[in-house]
């Protein structure tokens, strides 16, 4: 098995930043497959590791090709090559992502996106109680790895919430996410599959609280049919 991001991968990348059309793309297409083949090798590899300490359901890679339908950017190529590890449902939540681009690599590791009910569910629960949560962020290996929280969130509190409240930080989030960024060389190297592995065995305390959040009610009582 592969267990490192071939250079020609970079290479590639670079030259369809500079020549984002069709042409130049269907005259390339076949070293794209190739590399895209070996990069969908290594992903496959870092989900066997991975499986030891979590449950996956699937890797689903991206495709290069962008939706330009809603967009004001109508180059037709993505730049990067990237996957996502999703997590086995309804009982565990949360997904990886792996993200391969020229001076812009980076792993993620949360919720981007979270449903309208599941989004309500963990602003009730940091309304609730929130010593778990800001326990499992204060951690220093989990923070030495992917730092702080991120993501988007609201300017104030979100409706039915105090702007007062003492975990509004929390709570006017939308995203909850950790992102961790590798320069090329990194990522070329012999252990950026050791190292991606690592954060991402490093993260499942969060997601095991927050896994756990959001398959039980506001009372602690399982959600999740037997």
């Amino acid at each position: 098995m592969i267990k490192t991001i071939p250079e020609k991968a970079f290479m590639f990348l670079k030259e369809l930043a500079r020549n984002n059309d069709r042409d130049w793309f269907n005259e390339n297409k076949p070293e794209f497959k190739s590399i895209e083949g070996e990069v969908k090798t290594f992903f496959n590899e870092l989900l066997i590791r991975m499986q030891e300490y979590d449950k996956i359901e699937k890797l689903k890679m991206f495709r290069i090709y962008r939706d330009v339908r809603f967009s004001k950017n109508k180059e037709p190529y993505k730049t990067h090559i990237s996957g996502n590890y999703i997590r086995v449902k309804p009982e565990l939540r949360g997904s990886y992502y792996l993200h391969i681009q020229p001076n812009a690599s980076f792993i993620a590791a949360g919720f981007w996106a979270p449903e309208k009910d599941d989004l309500l569910r963990i602003r009730k629960e940091f309304e609730l109680d929130a010593s778990e949560i800001r326990t499992i962020l204060a951690d220093q290996h989990l923070k030495s790895i992917w730092g702080e929280l991120e993501g988007e969130e609201l300017k104030t509190a979100p409706k039915g919430f105090s702007k007062d409240h003492k975990n509004i930080d929390l709570i006017r989030k939308k995203q909850f996410v950790f992102t961790k960024n590798f320069t090329d060389q990194e990522v070329l190297s012999a252990d950026f599959i050791k190292e991606v592995d690592t954060a991402f065995k490093a993260i499942r305390p969060y997601f095991d609280y927050m896994s756990e959040v959001l398959t039980t009610d506001e009372n602690g009582l399982s959600l999740i049919e037997n």
